[in-house]
């Protein structure tokens, strides 16, 4: 059995406080975009994850999908062993889920193939053990996360009349890296309301609060930002913690230039 976990961008990140277990309250908007990882699943002799395409780090025993498969074993003891492959197509350490989107996928398949009987929450709820955006994946539709990133409320948002294109440099930043810089902001005007605005008026009212500081640290992603506004996009922000970035645009860019140094994904 074979299901494409897709990527998402964030549109909008406020940081606004610090939880007294060490994580942080956040708020943003999480929308589906095409770019995609393949996942198939199938019964074997004994649990296995093994990948092609982009190279994952760490151990496969750590992999996302296989914490799944142990986190569904426990309710479910007589889920049979599986072996899991990954053809990895969504850029790593880019701010785009595709851990998270794997995982949930893994959680959905799982489900559908041995007829496991979970509902949508009850699989938001597995999803919520293995990383705080991975329940986004399941609905896999806009919404508007808040506390850890991992509590939604539906938006009305369709961006689909307009030409996304996203852009990822040869950057890499590590969640450690984006939190040990940021500052927690109560915010005036939430994201759920701002994204009601017309496109165009985002670039003045929608922020991410990670760019600051990433952007100092790595100044390639913020000129990659800078080179999509110059090529007329509407509104352009880092994804999540970076490294990509992404652009709207009423038409599609001619980057041609950016393609030389960066992967760049058009239409999605």
């Amino acid at each position: 059995m074979i299901v494409f976990p897709n990527a998402k961008i964030n549109i909008g990140l406020n940081i606004t406080e610090r939880r007294l277990d060490g994580y942080h309250n956040l708020e943003t908007v999480f929308y589906p975009v095409k770019i995609f990882d393949v996942l198939e699943v199938i019964e074997a002799d004994e649990l296995s994850f093994e990948s092609s395409g982009l190279d994952i780090p760490g151990r496969a025993e750590d992999n996302l999908c296989i914490k799944g498969y142990h986190l569904l074993k426990k309710d479910f003891p007589k889920l049979p062993p599986v072996k899991i492959h990954l053809h990895k197509n969504v850029p790593i350490g880019a701010g785009l889920g595709g851990g998270s989107a794997n995982a949930a996928f893994f959680i959905k398949l799982m489900d559908e193939k041995f007829g496991l009987g979970l509902d949508e929450e009850e699989m938001m709820d597995y999803a919520r053990v293995l990383g705080a955006d991975c329940a986004f994946f399941i609905s896999n539709r806009p919404v508007f996360a808040f506390e850890k990133g991992d509590e939604f409320e539906p938006v009305k948002l369709n961006l689909s009349a307009y030409h996304i294109v996203l852009v990822m440099p040869d950057a890499h930043v590590s969640t450690a890296e984006a939190y040990r810089g940021v500052k927690s902001t109560p915010v005036k005007e939430t994201v759920y309301d701002l994204v009601n605005m017309p496109v165009a008026a985002w670039k003045k009212h929608i922020r991410n609060d990670f760019e600051v500081h990433i952007f100092n640290n790595h100044p390639i992603i913020r000129g990659v930002k800078a080179t999509l506004y110059e090529r007329g996009a509407l509104y352009a922000s880092m994804s999540g913690s970076g490294a990509s970035v992404f652009g709207i645009f009423e038409t599609r860019p001619d980057l041609s230039d950016l393609e030389e140094t960066c992967q760049v994904f058009y239409g999605v």
